[in-house]
């Protein structure tokens, strides 16, 4: 298996499991008195995620496991059995359903067509659960594109938050190929994204590479949109392009949606860095690490039986 997309792939799930805790906490004060620095897992403290354990994925976390299921029990992205599986899971889901996964059920209940369902959410979120499909489409970028912004649709159907799941594999595949992410980011923005909605939040977050992370954050917004936490997004994955560690705990530290933020870095930073890279304490105390490598063998092998 490829270290460096295992790597990725890993890499989205510990930045979910890692904010778990201080989850939709917006006082970083708060933050600092009940947790300290986030360096491990911890129980969620917001009454939103009632039932979680340290080590346990939010809602974004666990639409990512299903979404890695969904593809290692066939040959490809499905979209529509992707959607059958979804609705499946939140009838039964006894996890926080968010303001899109409630819209999206609503109108799927009242017999909308099942791809046609989403919500119009701009939160970042939905464009956050796209490593498996990066994982599944390494070498095919034209349907690795395809197939996130098909998911991504799915409950999130907003041209930003579209665009943001394209963009982000764009990116997570040239990091894949070596390149590093800040170098990358520059290019993708003058030749595919330059007209599109999220152009002005991705450059907002490169140029503020120099700046104290709490304080950008706070002042991009700690909120789920995608103009306010795509931005902080970018920031971490440039300023702290050197340190896989580093950029997901101060990610938590900077409070708000830190789950939808650290997903979509860790992948990114965990394709450039490798599997390594990823510290042994949170792989070894990550619930869902076998049913990860269990998924990851079954995505690995093609429909002809070769890797």
């Amino acid at each position: 298996m490829n270290q460096n997309k295992k790597g990725m792939i890993f890499g989205s799930f510990v930045g979910d499991a890692l904010a778990l805790g201080p989850h939709w906490v917006y006082n970083t004060n708060v933050i600092d008195k009940k947790f300290g620095r986030v360096q491990q897992y911890f129980d969620p403290l917001v009454s939103y995620h009632a039932g979680k354990k340290k080590g346990d994925f939010t809602h974004y976390g666990d639409q990512m496991l299903l979404l890695l299921e969904s593809l290692a029990s066939g040959s490809g992205f499905d979209q529509r059995a992707f959607a059958k599986a979804w609705q499946s899971f939140f009838n039964d889901y006894d996890g926080y359903q968010d303001k899109a996964t409630l819209t999206t059920l609503q109108k799927m209940t009242e017999g909308n067509n099942i791809l046609e369902s989403g919500s119009s959410s701009d939160d970042l979120g939905g464009a956050a659960r796209i490593a498996p499909i990066v994982y599944r489409y390494a070498n095919d970028m034209e349907s690795a594109i395809q197939a996130a912004r098909q998911q991504t649709a799915l409950t999130h159907n907003n041209p930003s938050v579209l665009d943001s799941a394209a963009f982000f594999v764009r990116l997570t595949l040239r990091a894949l190929a070596g390149e590093k992410p800040s170098e990358a980011i520059p290019p993708l923005l003058e030749k595919q994204f330059q007209n599109t909605d999220i152009a002005d939040a991705v450059s907002l977050g490169l140029a503020s590479q120099d700046k104290d992370t709490r304080t950008i954050i706070a002042e991009f917004g700690q909120m789920c949109s995608v103009e306010a936490a795509l931005p902080g997004t970018i920031h971490l994955i440039s300023k702290y392009e050197n340190d896989f560690e580093k950029a997901l705990v101060e990610n938590v530290m900077a409070g708000g949606d830190s789950a939808a933020r650290g997903m979509l870095v860790g992948m990114v930073l965990g394709a450039h860095h490798g599997f390594d890279a990823l510290p042994n304490d949170w792989l070894n105390t990550l619930n869902a690490r076998d049913k990860i490598n269990k998924y990851l063998l079954q995505v690995s092998y093609d429909k002809h039986g070769s890797k």
